[in-house]
């Protein structure tokens, strides 16, 4: 699937939101950091740091075996709204130094694809995260209000967590 095409959401029964357009599911937030694209890197492909910024993920980790690659697997918590769950991600895009993607429920079923670009600007980075529905699931919602607030959450949660790492990075490099 080109990463520039929309799915819409498969048919059947018990779900509510069936040929609903995926477009407007979708967001992207920036922030500069004092780091170089390959340091910073190594920071996001370690699965495990997210929770230091993260307000919403923690117990992250790669599955035995697993690392930065395309192909490995990795598991996490995720909260929101007093409720927390466990997700399994895959690892679609794995380029030192420049991007990081991955697929919460695997590049084949997946329902949410979290893109990571990293860009060199003056003496750090511009470090990017898309977030885009990939399918409507009734397990993120089951109407297009509930959708467009779980894009709104999660577009606040990468907001901090893209702030929490500036301010992370600033503050290892004056220790």
């Amino acid at each position: 699937m080109s990463t520039t095409t929309s799915r819409s959401t498969a048919a059947g029964p018990r779900n509510p939101l069936v040929g609903l357009d995926l477009t407007p599911f979708t967001f992207t937030r920036r922030c500069w950091v004092d780091l170089m694209p390959d340091s910073v890197y190594p920071l996001i492909g370690d699965v495990s740091l997210i929770e230091t910024w993260s307000p919403s993920a923690s117990a992250v980790s790669y599955e035995p075996g697993g690392g930065p690659w395309v192909g490995a697997w990795f598991s996490g918590r995720n909260r929101r709204d007093g409720r927390e769950w466990v997700t399994r991600s895959e690892v679609v895009r794995a380029d030192p130094g420049s991007a990081f993607a991955f697929v919460v429920g695997g590049a084949e079923q997946g329902i949410v694809r979290w893109d990571w670009h990293l860009y060199e600007q003056g003496t750090g980075s511009i470090v990017q995260q898309t977030w885009r529905l990939l399918r409507a699931d009734p397990v993120l919602g089951d109407t297009p209000e509930a959708l467009h607030a779980l894009r709104d959450h999660m577009a606040n949660s990468a907001e901090a967590t893209l702030l929490s790492l500036a301010e992370w990075i600033a503050g290892s490099r004056t220790r």
